[in-house]
């Protein structure tokens, strides 16, 4: 096994590290912009050592993850002196490995080593990461050592090219964070009726892990529910008129989810083209 270090300590080179180390892979070194952090991660780790420069993780390390946030990545690669033979790899989801071309320039081999996976916290994140996705963009044999340390984490990998990340990293918002944004959404409207929000989470979560379920276990489209999925304009219009009177702001989003989830029920067949029209003209701003 390839012999690892980490540029920065944050969450995710935090998990990566000690979870990679516990799979058997030997972490010699970190450093981080807080040494505090780095002491903090290399005590949790046999055999890792803080170092004070990233140039000494480099000349320790034969495969660097630069963990840093998105934007120190091209800053650090063209600080660093790399060598060739040497393997460098970020952990940016929408970045390709261009911003890595310094350290391409200089003989090493480069990739990108994305987890597919939400952290809120450090502890989180070491909970997390083991069956996560992997989004994967390297040449050989950098590739199959990345393949082999996402069979280690028990994950799954994807193969990216660059110009297929930013639209990855879309997906993974939209599916993510936006998600919060919905429910947000749904918990404000729980207030106008007197629920606060902590309740409104609290009774949501259960529908939220039945959709969660659905989509795993029957699969888009057939995991559609819903008013939509069926057709009933009679509670489409309903919805319209209740927001109009206590939450006006949403109408526009509740409107465009509307007309993104008709070409699902019409895939999933309980509805039929002249019913998609309907509900198409109703969910038309006017």
């Amino acid at each position: 096994m390839l012999k690892l270090g980490f540029i920065g300590a944050g969450t995710v080179g935090t998990a990566l590290a000690i979870r990679l180390s516990e799979k058997g892979y030997q972490v010699v070194a970190v450093s981080s912009r807080s040494q505090s952090s780095a002491e903090k991660l290399a005590q949790a780790i046999k055999g890792c050592h803080a170092v004070n420069s990233n140039q000494a993780v480099a000349d320790a390390a034969e495969l660097v993850f630069i963990t840093t946030p998105d934007g120190a990545i091209p800053l650090v690669a063209s600080e660093v002196k790399w060598h060739a033979g040497q393997n460098v790899a970020h952990c940016s989801g929408a970045d390709s490995t261009a911003t890595l071309e310094p350290a391409r320039k200089a003989g090493a081999r480069v990739g990108a080593f994305h987890p597919l996976q939400t952290f809120a916290s450090v502890q989180q994140a070491i909970d997390n990461i083991p069956g996560s996705t992997f989004a994967i963009e390297a040449k050989e044999p950098l590739l199959t050592s990345l393949k082999e340390m996402t069979d280690a984490l028990n994950g799954r990998w994807i193969e990216l090219k660059a110009g297929d990340k930013v639209a990855y990293h879309a997906a993974a918002v939209i599916a993510c964070n936006y998600l919060v944004t919905l429910v947000k959404l749904a918990t404000d409207l729980w207030q106008t009726f007197n629920v606060p929000t902590n309740e409104a989470s609290r009774a949501l979560l259960p529908l939220l892990r039945g959709t969660i379920n659905n989509i795993e276990n029957v699969g888009i489209p057939q995991c559609l529910t819903g008013p939509i999925a069926r057709g009933d304009s009679g509670t489409i219009k309903k919805h319209l008129d209740a927001l109009e009177k206590v939450a006006p702001s949403v109408l526009s989003t509740y409107r465009e989810l509307g007309r993104q989830t008709i070409p699902i029920a019409l895939a999933k067949g309980r509805i039929d083209e002249q019913q998609a029209r309907e509900l198409k003209t109703l969910l038309s701003e006017t």
